[in-house]
């Protein structure tokens, strides 16, 4: 990361679910450009760690408990982003859970609504609460995952959650346009603790990287690359699109 350069100086970023993983390199890659990051997760003492982390590479930070589907913890990550900072560039929607490994059929419904809400109406609602502060030129990026074109059996309710973001990047980069881009970047699979079921068996390991045509698994650096680009001024003429950083896994045409 020695040649990067300062794509957000001036900038306020927000990251949901960023104390760790793919969240962290995110606000990590966005503060080392410049940006002044808003950093979240459920849990104090991840906020904490992260925070301390970040620091210490000259990164301005403010760290949030909030856990997505809790309507007061939103509302607090966005009042707390303004009350500091007093506006918001860019927003990257990273907030995910895969309670279950199940079929469709045999998910309880307590699990489905489990994973819609975190998974889809919590960045909605988050958006929401954000939206009269969103800067012009303002960029938002959803983390989907490959899994939205090819769930896998294991995942196939999470698969189809991530799915409904590719639509809800279409229709939001309509309804915020002019002044907000809205865009999505579709990871494939990344050794973290997200994941960890995955990629810790090593068949399994295998077997994905043999189905990459870089035969390897994603880095967290890799989707905070991707999700920078989308983010930065450098993509000020892409908006609705999917992007999708999955080594050559097949995903569409």
């Amino acid at each position: 990361m020695e040649k990067i350069g300062k794509r957000f100086h001036g900038k306020v970023a927000i990251v949901t679910a960023s104390t760790q993983g793919i969240g962290f390199s995110i606000a990590q890659r966005l503060g080392l450009e410049g940006a002044s990051v808003v950093i979240s997760s459920r849990r104090q003492r991840n906020v904490n760690d992260a925070v301390e982390k970040l620091q210490a590479q000259g990164i301005e930070v403010l760290g949030i408990v909030c856990h997505v589907s809790n309507a007061q913890q939103r509302k607090n990550l966005i009042d707390s982003t303004i009350q500091k900072y007093g506006k918001i560039d860019v927003i990257v929607s990273n907030a995910a859970a895969n309670p279950s490994v199940d079929s469709i059929l045999e998910t309880q419904e307590s699990v489905l609504d489990k994973i819609w809400e975190i998974n889809v109406k919590a960045p909605i609602l988050i958006l929401k609460d954000a939206a009269p502060h969103l800067q012009k030129g303002s960029s938002i990026v959803f983390i989907s995952s490959i899994t939205a074109y090819q769930p896998e059996t294991s995942l196939a309710m999470y698969g189809v959650s991530k799915t409904a973001l590719l639509g809800l990047t279409k229709v939001l980069a309509a309804e915020l346009a002019p002044n907000t881009r809205v865009n999505c970047v579709a990871p494939g699979f990344v050794p973290t603790n997200f994941s960890e079921f995955l990629t810790k068996n090593d068949a399994v390991r295998s077997s994905i990287e043999e189905q990459t045509l870089l035969n390897r698994l994603g880095t967290t650096e890799d989707m905070a690359a991707a999700t920078a680009f989308l983010a930065s001024d450098d993509a000020s003429y892409i908006t609705g699109e999917t992007l999708v950083v999955a080594g050559g896994i097949p995903s569409r045409l």
